[in-house]
């Protein structure tokens, strides 16, 4: 009974966890698309919770490793969420270097977000939103769509590798918020790509099916 309880504390923390990882990508893309640099500053500073965070989860998953005798499913339970535990700090880590990106083009009022960058925006947001459902409710079928999700976020990056190819071109002037907007472009797509391996992991957990570097 004491693992058991000591399980569903691990459980309810990882959820709690994932939640306030969301919020944060949720606010980083916010400021980004509203150029408000006070929401950004509130995201790059609450990274050092985040990290608190994670190491607390950790803790408890070894706590458990180290005093008790998990077997099985319960072993296959502490090694997923160790491993989502990391990927939700990356995105975190992730959601503080688009706000920092935010915050280095406040001077740069005069370049207009393509619609593209929204959009990848939106679609990284939602597959993120999606895995941790899956994991919240045991959804491997939704943790599919995550993974399937991953290639329309590539295309998009790809879209605005040459939207930004050709806004250079167009003028110089624009070259040092391009480079900006990239790394934000570039941080989505790791996000998702994270998101994508928390999919993963929910499938393994629920079925013990490693699914990692396979195609769809």
């Amino acid at each position: 009974m004491e693992l058991e309880r000591q399980l569903t504390g691990i459980r309810r923390h990882i959820l709690r966890f994932g939640a306030s990882v969301e919020q944060r990508v949720t606010r980083a893309i916010e400021a980004l698309e509203q150029r408000n640099e006070a929401i950004a500053r509130e995201v790059r500073e609450g990274d050092a919770e985040i990290n608190a965070e994670e190491i607390d989860i950790e803790h408890e998953c070894l706590q458990v490793l180290a005093l008790t005798h998990p077997v099985a499913s319960d072993l296959r339970f502490i090694m997923t969420v160790l491993r989502i535990n990391n990927d939700l700090e990356r995105v975190g880590d992730k959601a503080k270097n688009i706000s920092k990106r935010v915050l280095a083009m406040g001077g740069f009022r005069q370049l207009d977000l393509p619609d593209t960058l929204r959009q990848m925006g939106e679609e990284t947001r939602r597959m993120l939103g999606n895995a941790l459902s899956a994991l919240a409710n045991n959804d491997p079928d939704l943790a599919s769509q995550v993974r399937r999700a991953d290639d329309r976020v590539d295309q998009l990056q790809k879209e605005l590798f040459t939207w930004a190819h050709d806004q250079i071109r167009g003028s110089v002037d624009r070259t040092e918020a391009v480079i900006q907007l990239l790394a934000v472009v570039r941080a989505l797509e790791r996000i998702a790509d994270l998101s994508t391996n928390i999919a993963e992991d929910v499938i393994f957990l629920i079925g013990g099916q490693v699914v990692r570097h396979q195609a769809l």
